[in-house]
């Protein structure tokens, strides 16, 4: 591992991994300059001592101002991305809208794709960075009623792998971070997006939805092995200071698991056990 200081920018930093990751990183001693969408939240991030930014990713006009003040703030050196702003959209694929299907992508996907595609000259110019991508078990492996989510996962997943075959020999490394559950405000803010796009009294699956509400309304881990957001901080600190990172970091004992499972059954054999996750 090279512990030296670097600039790193983390989108998503209002609470949970992005947050956790940004107070761990500023430890070790490098430069943490953190994105929230709400001004409140980078009122509050700037009044803990963070340079913080405004930036919504679904709005790409957002996304372009965040980039000028990033260069003006770090000089254009940014050693590398924590791209980490995403959402869940809870609901049945059948539920879902043409639009709440898009705006599932806009943060989770566009967003974060723009954002990324305006950093990479930077690096190229520098000759080196590292792009970390805060992906999921859920990029991998589908579970139901969470359809625009792993769509959104999946995508980021195929993107990230291109990404690290064109860049090869740039000295700009890609790694995909693939948490299971996670302790975060991840469910509660579920919730609010179910709550807002899914018609669940009109709905075929109603009955699997009152389930459903009961889970993302849970106070505390809703399912087992759940890590605190320090595990994924962890692996973020790994892919940034080795001087041999990895190209995929499964954190918790579900993504472990699902990741050999997928290697080694047939895909009927992995569905009878996917049905059965809540």
């Amino acid at each position: 591992m090279t512990k030296q200081t670097q600039t790193i920018f983390i989108t998503g930093c209002s609470s949970g991994i992005g947050y956790t990751t940004a107070i761990e990183l500023q430890k070790r001693g490098h430069r943490v300059i953190c994105s929230a969408r709400k001004a409140d939240d980078v009122i509050r991030l700037q009044s803990e001592g963070f340079d913080c930014l405004q930036l919504d990713l679904a709005d790409s006009a957002s996304i372009q101002q965040a980039v000028e003040q990033l260069i003006q703030l770090t000089d254009g050196k940014i050693d590398a991305v924590f791209n980490n702003g995403a959402f869940g959209q809870p609901g049945a694929v059948e539920d879902l809208s043409r639009e709440t299907l898009r705006n599932q992508f806009e943060t989770n996907f566009f967003g974060t794709h723009e954002l990324t595609n305006l950093l990479i000259p930077l690096m190229r110019q520098q000759g080196h960075g590292r792009i970390i991508y805060n992906s999921s078990v859920l990029g991998f492996v589908a579970m139901k009623y969470r359809g625009a989510y792993n769509a959104s996962k999946f995508a980021l997943e195929g993107l990230a792998d291109t990404l690290r075959l064109e860049l090869r020999g740039t000295g700009i490394h890609i790694a995909l971070i693939e948490p299971g559950p996670i302790e975060s405000h991840f469910r509660k803010n579920a919730f609010a997006m179910y709550q807002k796009n899914i018609d669940s009294s009109n709905s075929y699956h109603r009955e699997t939805y009152q389930a459903m509400e009961a889970r993302l309304q849970k106070q505390g881990p809703a399912a087992p092995f759940t890590l605190p957001a320090t595990a994924v901080a962890e692996k973020v600190i790994h892919a940034l200071e080795s001087n041999k990172p990895k190209y995929r970091y499964p954190v918790t004992v579900p993504t472990h698991l699902f990741a050999w499972l997928k290697r080694l059954l047939p895909t009927a054999w992995l569905d009878k056990i996917l049905i059965s996750v809540e």
